[in-house]
């Protein structure tokens, strides 16, 4: 593929994008859509892009930015369906979906089948949070699909790269996989939250916002490439350094350096540029590959005909799945509740034992408990939200094109093919309903945004009372402000959404005061 392809490739992108945007529809789909009919019209060549590049240079940058934006000060309250969610159930879906693709398309074994299963394995839920407020979302079904985002894309990956090993010949016994799994798990954290933190003291040292930017872009990639030299989770170390680099630079007084907010006003919009042009990039890539996938299908094993069944098959499944997992994993969960609270009733101590752990819990943590079961009806809206994307199809587009024997990779045209109807299926079938599907669980969302205004009031009189004098601010009044608004949230007087729009306010003042004391 050439520069001048690619360039056209975005260009065409922007385009896309803006018109799609202006009549209300899904531009990602719409981008993938039109690639696959581009991709029909005679003369259009294939594009082609090594496995290992597409899965090094775009799923660092797209998780890392995704990660950073997300506030996670629910996770702690929301764990046990985060958990459930991110690691259980991909787990789950993985396995699921590989034995039914072994069983449709025996000829690629039960390995690539695996891999397969990966690949459609982790929903798309960050998309779906981030028109959570425009869907009707409720703020728990937000905050446990926001920390899903968070696991399950790295829980998808690392099987994805254990799956692929097996396929190389590498595969070990149940425990040596186990084994290997948690490994790569810890020590990639380790390996993002180590790197987070030499960059985090090098960024306050450079006085220079475009340098500092510069620094935190090569993160991620640096993050994952040491990760992956190490035989560790390159894509968990992407994610332990874009939690502990974000929430110390919003927040903890020790990163507050001069600068800092010029900086972080500038930073936003430029991920936010990189996730557009990644984004716009793969969906329009791997949609121009759907011609030509279909044409090696039609000579290569497991044919045509099955990868286009195993596809639907596999969409239906993908959503039964999910819904199901949900569901039980979810309904388990508020029986075993139930059964606690009826045991609690007869014994009353235990009871006041318990209220009092609670409450010492509360004191000695600034933290209140984990919270209890979820409704029926946010599982429902929980199981609905499984819609497929760009890492489906990233990790589609990374499948390698030989095995390390030199041999076709068995499938990979027809898992690039699944993975693309897998991923419209679900857009249309799931992305086009879940603003129905919320309006009809009838969710009071509108309490909910009454209380966040409400908590943005106590939260703009807190930043108000920090500075205890008259007169225009000074840098160190506004260090005071952002300091009191994450006091606040580490106390829980204010959720992470709140205190980060407050820091952000806090920082255009700050700049705006700045430019004027230079006039």
């Amino acid at each position: 593929m050439s520069g001048v392809e690619i360039l056209l490739i975005v260009g065409a992108g922007i385009a896309v994008y803006a018109i799609a945007g202006r009549r209300g529809l899904q531009p990602g789909l719409v981008v993938v859509v039109l690639a696959a009919l581009v991709s029909f019209i005679p003369g259009v060549p294939r594009l082609e892009l090594d496995s290992e590049l597409i899965l090094a240079l775009v799923v660092p940058p797209l998780l890392y930015s995704a990660t950073r934006a997300t506030p996670v000060s629910g996770f702690g309250a929301n764990l046990r369906p985060i958990l459930s969610l991110g690691v259980f159930l991909v787990l789950l879906t993985t396995a699921a979906l590989g034995f039914v693709a072994s069983w449709i398309m025996p000829s690629i074994g039960l390995a690539a089948a695996f891999v397969l299963g990966a690949v459609l394995a982790p929903p798309d839920t960050i998309t779906t949070v981030s028109h959570g407020a425009e869907l009707g979302l409720p703020r728990r079904a937000t905050q446990i699909l926001t920390g899903e985002s968070l696991v399950n894309d790295a829980t998808a990956l690392t099987v994805f790269s254990l799956a692929i090993a097996a396929v190389n010949g590498e595969g070990k016994s149940v425990g040596g996989g186990v084994l290997e799994f948690f490994y790569t798990a810890i020590a990639g954290a380790v390996i993002g939250v180590v790197m987070a933190i030499v960059t985090l003291y090098l960024r306050k040292h450079l006085g220079n916002p475009i340098l500092e930017i510069a620094l935190v872009l090569l993160l991620p990639f640096t993050a994952y490439l040491v990760a992956e030299e190490l035989n560790a989770s390159g894509i968990l170390a992407v994610v332990g350094a874009a939690f502990m680099t974000s929430s110390n630079l919003t927040f903890d007084p020790r990163h507050q350096y001069p600068g800092a907010h010029r900086t972080r006003l500038m930073e936003g919009p430029v991920w936010e540029v990189v996730d557009f042009l990644l984004e716009n990039f793969v969906f329009a890539y791997i949609g121009l590959q759907l011609k030509f996938v279909l044409d090696d299908l039609k000579d290569e094993t497991p044919g045509l005909r099955a990868a286009l069944i195993a596809g639907v098959v596999l969409l239906a499944a993908a959503v039964v799945v999910r819904m199901l997992g949900v569901i039980l994993l979810f309904g388990r969960w508020a029986v075993a509740e139930r059964w606690a609270q009826r045991q609690l009733m007869r014994d009353p101590r235990a009871a006041v034992r318990i209220e009092r752990r609670k409450e010492q819990w509360a004191h000695h943590r600034g933290r209140s408990q984990p919270l209890g079961a979820t409704t029926f009806r946010e599982d429902v809206l929980v199981g609905w939200t499984g819609m497929r994307g760009i890492l489906t199809l990233a990790a589609a587009a990374a499948v390698p094109e030989h095995t390390r024997s030199g041999a076709d990779f068995p499938g990979r045209d027809a898992i690039q093919a699944i993975a693309l109807i897998v991923t419209l299926g679900t857009l249309l079938l799931q992305g086009t309903t879940i603003r129905k599907v919320a309006v009809a669980l009838k969710f009071d969302v509108a309490t909910e945004k009454q209380e966040a205004e409400k908590t943005r009031e106590r939260g703009r009189e807190l930043v108000l009372a920090a500075v205890d004098h008259d007169g225009p601010l000074t840098s160190g009044d506004y260090d005071k402000q952002r300091q009191a608004a994450g006091q606040a949230m580490l106390t829980e007087h204010l959720d992470e959404a709140v205190m980060r729009e407050l820091v952000e306010d806090i920082d255009f003042r700050q700049a705006a005061a700045e430019r004027e004391w230079k006039q």
